[in-house]
């Protein structure tokens, strides 16, 4: 059973079938072929794979994320990270990472992020003498930052289908967030001063303080949602609802960008958006239910503690399993299947439940922007106009840094747990 459903989904997957259709279908071959289950059970477990309340932040931060691109909110970060860093030498490059740091604290989403800010700092750059490829690259690698740093998506999928808390997966985002983000950061300077470019200040580049006055509204935001959630006043779903209103009423009544006349192609765009992930949720979610009838989560765990005797053994064979998945599936998928399975074995060797979260994130945050199918690659290709077989040779050395930055947050658990101890007790 195991061998057709595999042979299923990369048949269906050769032929380009989307991810959640092949998902599906190997499971309704296994369902139909090899048990003596009624087929009434894939709407059933796919039903069930979506009737959560937690579930429901992901439309909300999505709308959120769309609300803020369209009210001018992401305008004014980059303004204020501009007003940071615009003026060292690739002081863009430098303001692309720290202004996705900033955008997804709030939206929670990569290509949400890669769209707003690539949309304004991509041609910025270009301007500025910075190569396209290389600009690209920049907003590929640094929009990934939008499902480390909390909230985020894929830290909701993984608290959901592992039963971890999501309060405390969102607090230990803030850590490698950092890391990454400091590190890109680093990255780009270096770069810069080798290759001559960013030669010119940021255009138009405000002043700290009136950057800061004219984003002030944006910048309360994250605070607002992510305080709310640590404060014990909303729920991380809750925090998603309130986002939404606040970038509406930020949008459309301060800064006066968002018009009711917007309001249709937003939702619209959101809806076609949440449809997307909500399928793949749904379709893995029957997946995982035949692996786990098949007996295959019991089988991987016995062979995996009979190869490895050691965590740290264990956490390298994980990385390049997920280096490899995250390359081919979509992240969401990806979570729901693989995250119940891996994490008891985790466990078993010792590891926090919230740092093996954050592991499996940065991994599938990597296949974001790497080829042959990373979402935020070909996000970003959209918006710099470029075909995708121009800047890969380019993003090459942005996935060495993100891969030396794995190494830390996987064999360092202080950078993810530091913040959860000090907010939760270790």
């Amino acid at each position: 059973m195991n061998a057709a459903m595999a042979l299923t989904m990369g048949i269906l997957f050769m032929l380009g079938v989307p991810i959640a259709v092949g998902i599906a279908m190997a499971a309704v071959v296994a369902i139909e072929y090899f048990t003596r289950l009624p087929l009434l059970l894939v709407a059933q477990r796919m039903f069930t794979g979506i009737d959560s309340f937690t579930l429901m932040a992901i439309p909300f931060f999505i709308l959120a994320g769309n609300l803020m691109s369209a009210g001018g909110i992401s305008e004014r970060l980059v303004d204020f990270a501009k007003s940071i860093v615009g003026g060292v030498r690739g002081g863009l490059a430098c303001t692309c990472v720290l202004t996705c740091m900033i955008f997804a604290s709030v939206s929670g989403s990569s290509v949400a992020t890669t769209f707003a800010i690539g949309a304004i700092l991509i041609p910025a750059m270009v301007r500025d003498d910075y190569p396209k490829p290389f600009a690209a690259s920049v907003q590929a690698s640094s929009a990934s930052l939008g499902v480390l740093i909390p909230p985020s998506i894929p830290l909701i999928l993984y608290g959901v289908a592992t039963e971890t808390s999501i309060g405390q997966l969102f607090i230990a985002g803030i850590g490698p967030g950092l890391v990454v983000g400091i590190a890109l950061m680093v990255f780009v300077h270096i770069v810069a001063r080798i290759k001559g470019y960013g030669e010119r200040p940021a255009e138009d580049r405000l002043g700290v303080w009136t950057a800061f006055k004219r984003a002030l509204w944006a910048l309360i935001m994250p605070f607002v949602v992510i305080g709310g959630i640590y404060g014990g006043v909303f729920t991380p779903t809750e925090a998603s609802a309130v986002a939404v209103f606040y970038a509406l009423i930020v949008g459309m009544f301060v800064y006066r960008r968002l018009k009711p006349r917007d309001l249709p192609e937003i939702l619209r765009n959101s809806m076609v958006a949440t449809s997307v992930i909500m399928l793949i949720i749904a379709a893995a979610a029957l997946f995982s239910f035949v692996l786990t009838r098949a007996g295959v989560p019991a089988e991987i765990a016995r062979w995996v503690t009979q190869v490895f005797n050691e965590g740290w053994t264990f956490l390298l064979a994980v990385n390049v399993v997920l280096l490899l998945v995250g390359m081919f599936i979509e992240t969401s998928a990806a979570i729901i299947v693989l995250a119940p399975i891996l994490l008891p074995i985790a466990v078993s060797f010792g590891l926090d439940p919230v740092h093996f979260g954050m592991i499996m994130v940065v991994n599938l945050a990597l296949g974001m922007f790497t080829p042959p199918l990373g979402v935020n690659m070909f996000a970003a290709s959209q918006v710099a106009r470029l075909p995708v077989d121009r800047f890969i040779i380019p993003l090459l050395p942005f996935v060495l840094v993100m891969l030396a930055c794995l190494m830390i947050i996987t064999y360092i658990p202080f950078v993810t747990l530091v913040f959860r101890d000090l907010l939760y007790g270790g």
